[in-house]
């Protein structure tokens, strides 16, 4: 008599029961379907991947997932992420969050998780706004954007995430909108099973603090030339672009960094004996 075989999860198995609470309209809900759909057509199961975050709106992702999840402390999502992925190769690892907690106290982090190339994902939710502590401008924050903190802008020059993961040394960089369900959903899973750091910068609208970016539906569109393995030649397409073309970008060729994970070379009593006063 043969064996059942195995059913793989649905893209409905990885969501948890727990609803979520974002404004009526906001992008993380796509962004939510897209990777759920993308887990599921990866074949993953749900105790077979980790979500990491820090802390904001889109920060919310491991709650509303079924898998493994670490809702940790502002701007350090990436610093966890790398641990447990160091430590756990056998996970598939994805960190979230949005353009304030990864780009501002974050940003550090940012830059070096890049030049690492730990083999993992991070799910940017740009909405150039913080979200949840009510509309104050972020970094990436468009500098003539009037508010009632900072009235007629900051003046300040944007901060480019694509740009500097690319010259930090990310293995594959894309943009994504979150409005497009499917084309956000392949590019996760084409994030995940590419060696190496990958990260996708993902445009959510947030329509309560910028309702105006309602329009970028109408703005979006898929990017007219293919990715490239030539940084020169992204970080070209990157800066002349207008932050509206959608797809894969580039994808690289380092060898991701894996240490070799064995037995401690010193116990913890040892650790402990050498602060002994």
């Amino acid at each position: 008599m043969n064996a059942p075989v195995a059913t793989l999860p649905a893209a409905k198995d990885f969501k948890s029961e727990t609803k979520p609470v974002w404004c009526p309209g906001c992008g993380d809900y796509g962004v939510l379907t897209s990777l759920t759909r993308a887990l599921a057509d990866l074949g993953r199961r749900p105790e077979e991947v980790a979500i990491v975050s820090g802390i904001g709106c889109s920060s919310r992702m491991p709650a509303y997932t079924s898998c493994y999840g670490f809702h940790g402390v502002h701007g350090r999502a990436l610093a966890v992420a790398t641990g447990l992925k160091v430590s756990r190769p056998d996970l598939t690892v994805i960190a979230a969050g949005g353009d304030g907690d990864g780009y501002s106290i974050g940003g550090n982090h940012f830059l070096h998780a890049c030049r690492r190339n730990v083999d993992m994902t991070y799910i940017v939710m740009d909405n150039h706004v913080y979200g949840m502590t009510k509309g104050q401008s972020s970094p990436t924050t468009e500098p003539d954007w009037d508010n009632a903190l900072t009235p007629g802008g900051t003046g300040l020059r944007p901060f480019q995430p694509l740009v500097i993961a690319l010259a930090s040394g990310a293995n594959f960089v894309a943009r994504a909108f979150s409005g497009d369900i499917v084309g956000t959903a392949d590019i996760i899973a084409r994030a995940v099973r590419s060696p190496g750091f990958s990260f996708i910068e993902v445009l959510s609208p947030c329509v309560t603090f910028r309702p105006e970016q309602r329009e970028w539906k109408e703005l979006a569109r898929p990017s007219p030339v293919p990715p490239t393995d030539d940084p020169a030649r992204a970080a070209r397409r990157i800066m002349t672009d207008d932050g509206f073309n959608i797809g894969v970008l580039y994808t690289g060729r380092r060898e991701p960094y894996q240490p070799e994970i064995g037995r401690p070379r010193r116990s913890l009593q040892d650790l402990a004996q050498g602060f002994a006063l």
